[in-house]
């Protein structure tokens, strides 16, 4: 049963999991718009939100702790040009747009992208 459980599970493991929403969050901060399935977007949203909440004051706490998961390129676009975008912005950085089912599998597809 699912009580009390505040995430949802996509893969076996956790580590799978991990590496998925670390390349779907590189992919979201490089191109800043994907298509992906609706119950991954909206899990990605919260990882996003505190990524970029972090982005937002540039101290070299945040710059390290935000170097252990994305590469040095993504660390520059967050501090360089994501961070300050949102500076003034409480929160909610991020839109969820839902789109057509998949025709193959018939899985909700949505797209999310900054706002």
């Amino acid at each position: 049963m699912r009580h009390k459980k505040k995430s949802r599970r996509f893969t076996k493991s956790k580590n799978q999991e991990k590496a998925m929403f670390k390349a779907l969050a590189t992919s979201l901060i490089l191109n800043e718009k994907i298509i992906t399935t609706e119950a991954k977007a909206k899990e990605l949203r919260s990882f996003i939100e505190k990524t970029i909440t972090r982005a937002k004051k540039d101290t070299l706490a945040n710059r390290r702790l935000l170097a252990k998961i994305f590469s040095k390129k993504i660390i520059k676009k967050l501090f360089e040009e994501i961070g300050p975008r949102y500076k003034d912005r409480p929160g909610g950085y991020t839109r969820i747009i839902k789109l057509n089912p998949r025709p193959s599998d018939g899985a909700k597809m949505a797209i999310i992208e900054f706002v």
